[in-house]
């Protein structure tokens, strides 16, 4: 199989890269995160006026470069090697996904404003009774005439704090944990009934416990089919997974890197540690684990296209990032000794965001149980 990438992907990934070692260095992110908003908006603009790749994913005729998962792969990649904060997962592939999937009546208009940077999403599924699964739900929509009243209980809705609009999970009908019955709704965060509690996150990111108390939209807000959203929700979830996965190569590609650099400085008994055979073999099996997750990673995202094989190859691909983060992480630190947490060091920040990858959108464990349903399930 062909993993080349198109010269477009590569300049596309050169124009990115490039950016970030210019404007977006450790030290400029340190003072951003360390601030309120905790984001730069200045950034952000830039993604969208002098870099285009708010528009990576989508077509053409909205104005986009005419990309899909690939493209989404190689910026998430480079995101992640400058530990990029701003909400290019929440906003373009998550709450660009629903909209391009759902062929929402507003779609073309809000990916307009998500490729021009005015829009950001956030993705509010996760409730505290329903651990990874996302078919649990207390939130609840209700008919009310043409539109929809949310009310519910959202938890740790990464990039809320920055967000102009919610994707919302909602029960419309059934029992708490049915498969269906399910839909996702649009939620300006603005609207009335909508309040947040707003926090950072252990990797510099911000967060939020979003409350929603009678919350009217209109009709035009549901996505997918009344009643049987969880596919479209599912979809959409594997592209995120898959372009997290291309974010942590990022993370492990500059977790093993640094650690290489800074053993060749370290002395101990005259000599770089690095001339430390034992610890030669250690950096090998960090080099090993990082290849071994590039290559699933990209299987993932080329199987994002075939909804047969998707979900079976993205939980494949997150168990071994799982793996590989909690690998390479911890070595990472290791060699760096104590040092290796201290603020001041890049390395701790990228040990804390390979930390929340392993368990984002489902922790090691629970894809490889759910690697093991679909492989019986294909089977019978």
């Amino acid at each position: 199989m062909d993993f080349s990438f198109t010269e477009e992907q590569s300049m596309l990934r050169d124009t990115v890269a490039s950016y970030l070692a210019d404007n977006y260095t450790f030290e400029q992110r340190r003072a951003v995160i360390g601030k309120e908003p905790g984001w730069s908006p200045a950034v952000w603009k830039a993604f969208a006026e002098e870099l285009g790749i708010l528009g990576a994913p989508f077509s053409e005729e909205l104005g986009g470069l005419g990309g899909g998962p690939i493209e989404n792969m190689v910026v998430m990649e480079e995101l992640g090697k400058a530990l990029v904060v701003e909400p290019y997962l929440g906003t373009v592939v998550i709450g660009g996904g629903f909209l391009k999937h759902s062929g929402a009546a507003q779609a073309a208009d809000l990916i307009g404003e998500i490729i021009a940077g005015t829009a950001t999403f956030a993705f509010a599924y996760a409730e505290p009774q329903g651990r990874y699964n996302i078919a649990d739900l207390t939130t609840t929509a209700k008919k009310d005439g043409d539109g929809w009243v949310l009310n519910g209980h959202k938890a740790v809705v990464i990039g809320a704090p920055w967000a102009s609009h919610l994707i919302v999970t909602a029960r419309v009908s059934g029992g708490q944990r049915d498969a269906q019955g399910i839909n996702a709704f649009i939620v300006p965060k603005d609207a009335a009934g909508v309040s947040t509690r707003d926090y950072p996150t252990v990797d510099g990111a911000r967060a939020s416990e979003v409350t929603l108390e009678n919350v009217r939209v209109g009709g035009e807000a549901i996505l997918g089919a009344e009643g049987n959203g969880l596919p479209l929700i599912e979809k959409v979830l594997d592209e995120a997974i898959a372009a997290t996965c291309a974010e942590a190569c990022g993370v492990l590609r500059k977790l093993h890197e640094g650690t290489l650099e800074y053993t060749k400085q370290r002395k101990q008994f005259g000599q770089p540690i690095s001339s430390f055979q034992v610890l030669q073999h250690r950096m090998v099996d960090m080099f090993i684990q990082l290849e071994q997750s590039i290559s699933m990673t990209y299987m993932a995202t080329i199987k994002l296209a075939d909804d047969a094989e998707r979900s079976k190859a993205v939980s494949a691909a997150k168990v071994q990032i799982g793996k590989a983060c909690k690998f390479v992480g911890q070595n990472a630190i290791q060699l760096h000794g104590g040092m290796g947490m201290t603020d001041e060091m890049a390395i701790g920040h990228y040990f804390k965001r390979a930390t929340m990858i392993e368990s984002a959108f489902g922790n090691t464990d629970h894809h490889l149980a759910r690697y093991e349903f679909l492989s019986l399930g294909q089977a019978a």
